[in-house]
C-alpha cells in the first residue's frame, strides 16, 4: 500500500516521500497516528502545498527532543521493586514504569512507545535504556534496579 509520511520515520522514510508499506502497519500505525496519508492523488498534490510547513514542525519537534535528550541523557534512575532471595525480581520493569519515574523524578514526558531496553529487565543490576526522542535523536539513561525487600 502506497502511503505519504506527513513526519520523519526511522527506518521507514522522510516527509513528503512516498512509500510502499505493508498494508496493516499503514493502517494501523501510520494513518491511525496521523504519521501518513493515502498516497491519492488529491493527497499527493496537498502535501506538496504543505511540505515546508511539515519541515518546519518536523525541526521544532527535533529542537525539542534535542533539549530533553541533554537534560535525560546519561543521567542514572533507581527503581525498588519486590524480589526473590535469588535477586530475580516478580515480574519485570516495563517501559510505562521508566516513563512514569522520569516523570516523577525530572517533569518530562515520556511516551513508554519511546523506551527502549537493551534486553528484558527482570533481576536487581545496573540496565542501559535507550529512548528514541525523535528520529534522529536518541538518549540513553542508566536504570539502577535495588530490591525494596526479599520476600
Amino acid at each position: 500500500m502506497k502511503v505519504i509520511l506527513l513526519e520523519n520515520i526511522k527506518r521507514v522514510g522522510a516527509i513528503g516521500e512516498i512509500k510502499d508499506v505493508k498494508r496493516g502497519f499503514a493502517r494501523n500505525f501510520l494513518i491511525a497516528n496521523k504519521k501518513a496519508l493515502y498516497a491519492s492523488k488529491e493527497n499527493i498534490n496537498q502535501v506538496e502545498k504543505i511540505k515546508n510547513d511539515l519541515a518546519k514542525k518536523d525541526n521544532e519537534k527535533k529542537q525539542q527532543s534535542k533539549a530533553i535528550a541533554e537534560k535525560i541523557n546519561r543521567k542514572k534512575y533507581t527503581v525498588q521493586k519486590l524480589c526473590t532471595e535469588t535477586k530475580e525480581l516478580y515480574g519485570s520493569v516495563k517501559p510505562t514504569e521508566i516513563s512514569k519515574l522520569i516523570k516523577e523524578i525530572d517533569n518530562i514526558e515520556i511516551k513508554p512507545s519511546m523506551i527502549q531496553p537493551t534486553k528484558e529487565i527482570k533481576s536487581i543490576g545496573n540496565y542501559k535504556v535507550k529512548i528514541t526522542l525523535h528520529s534522529e535523536v536518541d538518549a540513553e539513561i542508566t536504570l539502577n534496579v535495588e530490591s525494596s525487600e526479599t520476600i
